[in-house]
């Protein structure tokens, strides 16, 4: 079995942050990522709002992390998806597709996956038409008409990149008004191919083969109408990543969230949290890093100077 004294599960914005301040505090370190590293900020089309970097690609910031994250010497294992973890001793155990691992602290930076709407339709044409990651396969919609639905800053950054694809795009959200910055609803109000269509909801996505319309409730009048559409982008959310670590005794919200302390701890001693699967209520590219950083920076207190951790408590 190998020994390590941080294993940080996921390698998205937090879990590399974690990962290159545990490796220089000099703890041996490993980042298990069941996909690529990278996370969902790689899906971003374009991050405007991460310090020091005017406008960048998601993908190419995630890149610039990961790689960072190597060049330290951190070890991080893609494609090996974490299947159980044993917290109830000392020394910590994750089982995987590959081996079982022992530790001393544990950062679960798992991330969240993308919600979805709960219409028919929407699970039958997935992956053939009906997508959830804009920078992923807007290039296959390139001169098609195009639907989004959301309000958040995902929703209209996922517009904006489509409107330099596709010949048409909409974006429909169920409410009278975005929640997404308000730089981001300007920029999409000014696009001559984005048609916005606030309190109108989706209610059917059809489709033979390939989605072809998608029927919309207008909240204002009560009508429902058909807009044909060769994609549909879902964009309004995501579910934490923490069934894993909720079966393992780990404390979740009434949303399934990892609670948190301001230190990153969660309900168990040397383990810790990180990212989009904590409860904390800012869910970005900036907030996850600094949350990385916290818990790796705790797991050495908890490692190497025990004495600082219990005077913490």
């Amino acid at each position: 079995m190998e020994n390590w004294d941080l294993i940080i599960i996921g390698a998205g914005a937090a879990g590399l942050s974690a990962g290159i301040y545990a490796i220089r505090s000099g703890l041996k370190t490993l980042i298990l990522e069941e996909k690529i590293a990278g996370g969902t900020t790689a899906d971003a089309p374009l991050i405007e709002n991460y310090p020091g970097f005017h406008s960048i690609s998601g993908i190419e910031l995630a890149q610039k992390m990961a790689n960072h994250c190597r060049s330290l010497g951190v070890e991080i294992r893609e494609f090996e998806k974490t299947l159980n973890l044993d917290l109830k001793s000392e020394k910590k155990l994750v089982k995987t597709t590959r081996t079982t691992y022992e530790t001393k602290a544990l950062i679960i930076a798992s991330g969240s996956h993308y919600r979805e709407i709960g219409v028919p339709g929407e699970k039958e044409l997935r992956g053939r038409g009906v997508s959830y990651c804009g920078i992923c396969d807007g290039p296959l919609f390139k001169g098609k008409r195009v639907l989004v639905v959301g309000g958040g800053n995902s929703a209209i950054m996922t517009s904006l990149y489509l409107a330099g694809l596709a010949s048409e795009v909409k974006i429909a959200h169920r409410r009278d008004s975005f929640r997404a910055e308000e730089a981001l609803v300007k920029t999409l109000r000014e696009k001559a191919n984005i048609q916005v269509l606030v309190n109108n909801e989706v209610r059917e996505i059809k489709g033979e083969k390939l989605v072809n319309s998608v029927v919309i409730l207008d909240k204002v009048n009560g009508e429902l109408k058909e807009l044909q559409v060769d994609g549909v982008f879902v964009q309004v959310g995501e579910v934490p990543n923490s069934e894993l670590a909720k079966e393992a005794g780990v404390a979740v919200d009434e949303e399934g969230y990892i609670v948190v302390d301001v230190w990153q701890r969660t309900n168990i001693a040397g383990v810790y949290a990180a990212g989009d699967v904590t409860n904390h209520p800012v869910k970005q590219v900036g907030t996850a890093v600094g949350q990385g950083i916290t818990a790796a920076l705790e797991a050495y207190g908890f490692i190497r100077r025990p004495y600082y951790y219990e005077h913490q408590q």
